[in-house]
């Protein structure tokens, strides 16, 4: 006998639930940032686990935007995929920093429908025992709502195990849905604009990375050296000027660390070449947003 199923991430902007997908898979495939609203597609983490009845576990996460407002249509799309990947998954974490208001689980549970969740209290390693211990209190008139509440850090790694126990108690028995040597099912090109874009959001302030996209272009495999041309993709003339730099300064370090990160996951050599193009307004126009591969309902 075996478990599976699928586990919707949900929580606001900057709860970690990035951090967390990649302390999970011990890998770097999801962008994280201290800046918020850095995700925007649904990633699926999956992740193999044997439960305390020696029960082979096969958990695909799905992180998820963070629920935010819905200004934009960008915005109106990422709240959008949030709520599509809860409605289809068999449970749900909820990401909740240890110094978060308890405001975003009172709005969460308002439109969860009764959905099995557990919820992860993260951050803890930035907090004293007394503090968290309040934020426990905090929850306790919830608990009805709740099948669990787990302290973690998943900046640190701290209690990931106990986290994973939870899950593993309400997963339904199941078929394994992909194959056991899988991590995720995003693409290499994602994973290469996902890395593109976390420099940019290192390296650029203010709007800039929420006006920002990464199209890759092309990439030529060879056996020592992958050949990878990407656009940076802006909505005003000012921001390409800022995302260049005086010189290329800018656009340069950008490429430095992306290639940097690259090798590093591929185990390769890479020739990154990036380009900073101007599409007017793209976070509004529909065309443009199905185009750089989102999905608007």
């Amino acid at each position: 006998m075996s478990k599976a199923g699928f586990i919707a991430l949900i929580g606001r902007p900057n709860a970690g639930k990035s951090t967390l997908i990649n302390a999970l898979l011990g890998a770097h495939l999801a962008l994280t940032s201290h800046k918020a609203n850095a995700t925007r597609k649904i990633l699926k983490a999956i992740i193999p686990y044997t439960d305390k009845e020696s029960t082979e576990c096969q958990m695909v996460f799905l992180d998820t935007p963070g629920l935010c407002q819905q200004e934009k249509l960008l915005n109106k799309m990422m709240v959008a995929q949030s709520h599509h990947a809860f409605e289809s998954c068999d449970l749900a974490v909820f990401v909740a920093g240890v110094h978060d208001h308890l405001k975003a689980y009172e709005g969460f549970l308002k439109w969860s429908g009764g959905k099995p969740h557990l919820i992860a209290l993260n951050k803890t390693d930035t907090a004293t025992n007394a503090q968290i211990l309040a934020k426990l209190k905090d929850y306790a008139p919830y608990s009805p709502h709740f099948q669990a509440l787990i302290p973690i850090s998943a900046q640190k790694g701290h209690h990931l195990n106990a986290l994973l126990d939870g899950v593993a108690k309400l997963l339904p028995n199941a078929p394994f849905y992909y194959d056991p040597d899988m991590l995720g099912d995003i693409q290499m090109r994602e994973i290469y604009a996902e890395i593109i874009r976390e420099q940019i959001f290192q390296f650029l302030s203010d709007e800039i990375p929420y006006e920002s996209a990464v199209l890759v272009q092309s990439v030529q495999e060879q056996e020592h050296l992958e050949k990878i041309h990407a656009q940076i993709i802006v909505a005003k003339e000012s921001q390409q000027k800022m995302v260049i730099g005086k010189g290329g300064a800018v656009v340069k370090k950008i490429g430095q660390e992306a290639r940097r990160k690259i090798e590093g996951f591929i185990q390769k050599k890479v020739f990154l070449r990036l380009e900073v193009v101007v599409q007017k307004n793209w976070t509004s126009a529909q065309n443009q947003l199905k185009k750089m591969g989102y999905v608007v309902e």
